[in-house]
């Protein structure tokens, strides 16, 4: 999650190449005769390399635990490997991952988000049906409902396996908030009202990772998830709702007001990740948005001792009249692991029912939240009580989760999604022109996508 998700130029090229491989038929076209339902094929367990085409921090808890587990079952399996592929920056990934899709040429194991191209992948027989295979294996129990409904696509379907489970909280400070004599919103609408409380005061509201724009994105999810749903953006990638639908107008007029409003620091589109976070933590700012992947900065002696004792959380405001409970946020497990239809065999079913057993342990033993219930994080010695608090948070989340839109829609729209929710938070274009806009580019490349 922490790995920058948009950077433009980038993205351009991952948007062009995405639709290239559209141009030259789809997702790649039929790999072969593989059974993606056939999660139990027999045969001799042959001990071979295999690999992981990857799209996560390398030094990352992931990757070390998988690591650890794939040693382990070599010992037994003389022969065996692991290859893991990793490319952390997400936009060179998916230009990896689309170009060996194309070319029938994906490792046994690859990660994607249920994105409509890996929707595409699925309904070619080209990867395997993860329910079926966690079923199979028996441990589709062990998981969290919210960690695998992250992964599934708009039909229900699951592809992909979970290795990750966050949540993502309003981190503020409790002094900066008594300064300005603010309360913690119970609503969105109260929202923008706090955010002018907090500049009389002299007080920068919330910190944004504006460079990144997916941050900013993570805004316009939230009013449509609360008023209507996760219905809301899958009927509008695919032209079945638009912005300028009653739930979308709340959405975008909600988003200028944070704007208007002086929601988020000067020059926040020009901020990086680590600038964002830094302003919270030195107490420049009273709120930051972020996930549990950063409980080792914001709930450990790592942070400062003049504002440790300061920092709280609030979930996700809801509004008037909810469609989804107050327990029910963003709460995503991460880009998912897809496995190969065309390559899997006894050797990677064996392997995978071994390391998906072994690997919510270990996981958890790093301090984070496993996508499993089977296990317990273990809580760092340096933690503050903060920190645990945030863990067991995990125990009261709602099935129902807030899909993060850099994930649901299709390239082109979200690109220029991003851009144009920076100008409108920046009062450069109206809610009406936005909205103008974006239903013309939804409408022109959301439907196509899914085709």
């Amino acid at each position: 999650m922490k790995t920058t998700r948009s950077r433009l130029a980038v993205a351009a090229a991952a948007t062009a190449l995405a639709f290239g491989l559209t141009a030259c038929g789809g997702a790649g076209g039929a790999a072969g005769n593989a059974d993606s339902t056939n999660v139990d094929p027999e045969g001799e367990i042959k001990a071979r390399e295999i690999s992981w085409l990857l799209s996560r921090p390398a030094d990352g808890g992931v990757i070390t635990a998988m690591e650890q587990i794939a040693d382990e079952y070599a010992k037994d399996h003389p022969g065996f490997a692991l290859n893991l592929i990793t490319t952390p920056d997400r936009p060179s990934y998916i230009q990896k991952y689309q170009t060996l899709a194309a070319a029938n040429k994906l490792p046994e194991l690859f990660d994607t988000d249920a994105t409509p191209y890996a929707q595409k992948l699925a309904k070619q027989g080209r990867m395997m049906d993860a329910e079926a295979l966690l079923t199979s294996l028996d441990l589709y129990d062990d998981y969290r409902p919210a960690a695998l409904n992250y992964q599934r696509f708009d039909d229900g379907s699951l592809y992909m396996v979970p290795f990750e489970f966050q949540l993502e909280f309003f981190w503020y400070n409790k002094a900066l908030f008594q300064q300005a004599g603010v309360e913690i919103p119970t609503t969105l609408d109260e929202i923008p009202a706090m955010c002018t409380q907090l500049r009389e005061a002299g007080i920068t509201p919330i910190a944004l990772d504006g460079q990144d724009q997916w941050p900013l994105e993570r805004y316009m999810a939230y009013h449509p998830f609360r008023t209507a749903g996760p219905d809301f953006v899958q009927d509008l990638k695919k032209g079945d709702a638009k912005l300028s639908d009653t739930d979308g107008v709340a959405a975008v007029e909600w988003m200028s007001q944070l704007g208007s409003s002086g929601c988020f620091q000067e020059g926040f589109s020009s901020t990086g990740y680590s600038d964002a976070q830094n302003l919270f933590t030195s107490g420049k700012a009273a709120v930051y948005n972020i996930g549990t992947w950063e409980l080792g900065s914001l709930a450990t002696d790592a942070l400062d001792a003049g504002v440790r004792d300061d920092i709280d959380y609030f979930t996700l405001p809801v509004t008037a009249g909810s469609a989804t409970a107050a327990n029910e946020f963003v709460s995503p497990s991460g880009i998912g692991m897809a496995v190969n239809a065309e390559t899997f065999d006894p050797l990677v079913r064996d392997f995978l029912g071994f390391a998906l057993e072994r690997y919510p342990e270990v996981y958890a033993a790093t301090g984070a939240l496993s996508p499993t219930t089977n296990v317990e994080t273990t809580i760092p010695a340096n933690a503050t009580p903060l920190y645990e608090r945030a863990v067991q948070q995990a125990n009261d989340v709602g099935e129902t989760t807030a899909m993060p839109w850099d994930t649901q829609l299709d390239p082109t729209s979200n690109t220029r999604l991003q851009q144009e929710l920076t100008l409108l938070v920046q009062g450069e274009v109206t809610a009406d022109e936005f909205i103008s806009t974006m239903d013309a580019v939804i409408a022109q490349n959301g439907p196509a996508a899914f085709k």
